[in-house]
């Protein structure tokens, strides 16, 4: 019989005694579907997810900004593919889950907003933001969560909501209206799924510098207001989303479901 090393030894003495383990935050062999990832946030999600190690489909409207994101994380030494999919067409959506061939991440992060006051709103307005921020998640989660009970090896869906799915805000009748309603969506799929061993969370940032967010910030009084509304006192960037998707996707999280991981600064502890 072999004699350990003092390493394996003291590997086996620890794990008699009880010693916990850190679980993996790692994603190796896994296979993730980001949407919205042309850019913004989604882009982040995706590039986090191909540097924990998944092999990551970058999902958007515009060919251009996918094939850029999924290059650039190629460029880095990660796995990725170009996804062209507008999310808000359920059919091309189902098309689109059926030739991944396995799915074990979703990260649905395809998002607008159009701020007004509810005077001012026009129906166009109501129907596109719910179109993508609800519609198109509940068309991607309904996909995914098939396809995860079929394989039978679980899974993770995550929605990236809002600290606005969870307070109100002037101008923001019909994006909190759209992100409240993803965070009742993911409370319920968590007891549907759970048994399934898969699990939903959404993730929920506070303003983050991205391109849909930049005129906004750009009114000085309107960025004094939302620094003024964050206890850690700055304006998130993108890379502040990108340990948070990681971690919900990961074994870390295994218990972990039907909840929102708030990454607003303080925002709604107020």
């Amino acid at each position: 019989m072999s004699t350990p090393t003092s390493a394996q030894g003291a590997a086996a003495g620890s794990v008699a005694a009880g010693v916990p383990r850190l679980p993996s935050f790692r994603l190796d062999g896994q296979r993730a579907l980001v949407t919205g990832a042309g850019r913004g946030i989604g882009a982040a999600c995706a590039q986090a997810l191909a540097q924990a190690g998944a092999q990551v489909w970058v999902a958007a409207r515009s060919a251009t900004e996918v094939h850029a994101v999924a290059q650039g994380i190629v460029n880095e030494g990660g796995q990725a593919h170009a996804l062209v999919l507008d999310v808000t067409d359920s059919a091309a959506v189902t098309k689109a889950v059926q030739s991944l061939g396995a799915l074990d991440i979703l990260v649905n992060s395809a998002g607008t907003n159009r701020p007004a006051l509810i005077t001012d709103t026009l129906d166009q307005d109501l129907h596109a933001v719910m179109d993508l921020n609800v519609h198109a998640a509940f068309y991607l989660a309904r996909e995914a969560a098939r396809h995860m009970i079929d394989r039978g090896q679980g899974g993770a869906i995550i929605t990236v909501s809002s600290q606005m799915g969870h307070v109100g805000g002037p101008k923001r009748t019909v994006y909190c209206a759209s992100k409240h309603a993803v965070e009742g969506l993911t409370k319920a799929l968590a007891w549907e799924l759970g048994p399934h061993g898969i699990r939903v969370n959404t993730l929920c940032p506070t303003f983050i510098r991205t391109a849909m967010t930049e005129p906004m910030l750009q009114d000085p009084g309107f960025a004094d207001f939302v620094r003024s509304r964050i206890a850690l006192g700055r304006i998130g960037a993108v890379e502040d989303v990108m340990g948070a998707v990681v971690f919900l996707a990961s074994p870390a999280a295994a218990l972990i479901t039907g909840t929102a991981l708030m990454v607003d600064g303080g925002w709604t502890a107020a």
